[in-house]
C-alpha cells in the first residue's frame, strides 16, 4: 500500500451556521459541496483547503472536547500560510484571537494557534 497524501479531515461542530460562517466567510475556505442529509437531520459541508478537503459535519448530542489541546484523537488542525505574522494580523482584524507567535523548535518556521467556534485548536504555520 502506498499512502500518497491526506484526502480529507472531518470535524463535527455544534452549530452549523456559526461554523459555516467561521470557516467560509472568515477563513475564506471555498465550498465544494453543501448537503443536507435528511435521514440524519444534519448538514455536511465540504470545503477546499489546498490539496485536501475539510469536511464539516453538524453534530447532535456530541460530547464536548475534554480539554485543550491534549485530548486523545485529533490534537489540532494546521493550515500552511506564506506569512504567519500577516495571517495572524488578518485573523485578529476579523475578531479571532491568536496566541503569541512562536518558532517551531522541531520542524522550523513560525506558528500560532487559534480556536474555531467549538474550541477546536487550529494552527497557522509557515
Amino acid at each position: 500500500m502506498k499512502l500518497d497524501t491526506i484526502h480529507h479531515v472531518a470535524i463535527i461542530v455544534s452549530d452549523y451556521a456559526v461554523s459555516r460562517h467561521f470557516y467560509v466567510e472568515l477563513l475564506g475556505l471555498p465550498v465544494l459541496r453543501e448537503t443536507y442529509r435528511e435521514e440524519r437531520g444534519d448538514w455536511k459541508l465540504d470545503l477546499k483547503a489546498g490539496d485536501l478537503e475539510l469536511e464539516i459535519f453538524s453534530g447532535k448530542n456530541n460530547p464536548p472536547r475534554p480539554n485543550y489541546p491534549e485530548a486523545l484523537g485529533l490534537r489540532h488542525l494546521a493550515f500552511r500560510v506564506p506569512d504567519v505574522e500577516a495571517a495572524a494580523r488578518e485573523l485578529n482584524a476579523l475578531g479571532i484571537e491568536t496566541e503569541p507567535i512562536r518558532s517551531d523548535p522541531i520542524g522550523g518556521g513560525s506558528m500560532t494557534f487559534f480556536k474555531d467556534p467549538d474550541g477546536l485548536p487550529l494552527e497557522i504555520h509557515d
